[in-house]
């Protein structure tokens, strides 16, 4: 049986009690708090922690003073696949990048999207409530035959000539299409990137590259290529490029090329379309049958002051760089899960 011991309780009018003596909360370690069977308003005292917490019905929440930080962010989201047949490349995944408050001891999800398979949208990725958008399929001349719309959206093909439109903030549109040049099936667009739309050249013999990506200083080129991220082209880090068109078989040209920033390379008919480079969120190159021309997937890089300590939850993939400058960064290339910092 609970019992309470008390000196002096004073009642006052409006419904107070006031004691002459500090309150003494309940104390617990860690362990042994969460072998109790807690009810919502609970509240002890974790001597592990050393600090106060109360139990909301779900989880124990702390009571203790949190202090807030800025957070910069990078969210990449997966590239979309490229179409099959005739087709058009893959649209880039969404490129989000600003600053954000971040406060200890709470917990932000976070989800790195995958790439989309051949003739797929890629998905989303996510840190706190921001989302990024994945990248947009590209059209073929098999079901489903349209490009469509997502961070940055698919390159069109001769039959469906209108290429799929990026979000504002994200990326831009897929290159459209003109249909054929005399009686020849003119070539694949280009999937749209982070820093342009996609081409389109009306002509048989020259194919659409991808939109090209945009750059970031988030990291710097040397941790990118540590944690195989990005791609790195002369002292820039690209992500976010789209994917190429592909070619007819009888063309004299070569097949578009994917956009800097990971897009996948279109394929000369009947050979297939390559990969957006995975945690880049490139487009998929446009392919000839479905298979390797997937969307790369996407990476979320988070900066914050190196005198915090970051906890990734079970789900995650990432690795810490060491503080430089004044900061840690912590880069996530798969999974999903949540983070906080003490």
């Amino acid at each position: 049986m609970s019992r309470l011991k008390v000196d002096n309780i004073e009642t006052r009018s409006g419904n107070n009690v006031a004691m002459d003596n500090a309150l003494q909360l309940k104390s617990y370690t860690t362990a042994e708090r969460d072998a109790l069977t807690a009810s919502a308003g609970d509240v002890i005292y974790n001597t592990t922690n050393t600090r106060p917490e109360y139990y909301d019905g779900t989880n124990w929440q702390s009571m203790q003073d949190l202090s807030a930080f800025l957070v910069e962010y990078l969210i990449i989201a997966g590239g979309g696949g490229g179409g099959t047949g005739e087709a058009g490349g893959g649209g880039a995944g969404g490129f989000l990048t600003d600053n954000v408050l971040g406060e200890e001891q709470t917990d932000y999800t976070v989800t790195v999207g995958a790439g989309g398979a051949a003739k797929s949208e890629g998905n989303n990725s996510v840190f706190q409530s921001i989302n990024s958008t994945g990248g947009g399929r590209g059209a073929g001349s098999s079901s489903p035959f349209s490009a469509s719309s997502g961070g940055s959206g698919g390159g069109a093909q001769w039959q469906q000539t209108t290429g799929g439109a990026g979000t504002a903030g994200e990326g831009f549109a897929g290159g459209s299409h003109s249909g054929t040049v005399g009686s020849q099936r003119v070539a694949g667009a280009g999937g749209g990137g982070a820093g342009a739309a996609g081409s389109y050249v009306n002509s048989q013999d020259t194919a659409s590259a991808g939109g090209i990506g945009k750059t970031t200083t988030i990291i710097t080129t040397a941790e990118a290529t540590s944690a195989s991220v990005g791609q790195v082209s002369g002292s820039n880090l690209y992500f976010s490029g789209g994917g190429g068109g592909n070619i007819a078989q009888n063309s004299t040209g070569s097949a578009g090329a994917g956009g800097l920033g990971g897009g996948g390379a279109g394929a000369k008919i009947p050979s297939e379309g390559s990969a957006g480079t995975a945690n880049t969120g490139g487009g998929g190159g446009g392919g000839y049958n479905a298979g390797t021309n997937t969307g790369g997937s996407g990476v979320v890089i988070l900066k914050y002051p190196d005198t915090y300590t970051i906890s990734v939850g079970a789900g995650l993939t990432s690795t810490t760089t060491s503080a430089s400058g004044g900061y840690k960064k912590t880069i996530f290339t798969a999974g999903t899960g949540t983070v906080s910092w003490s």
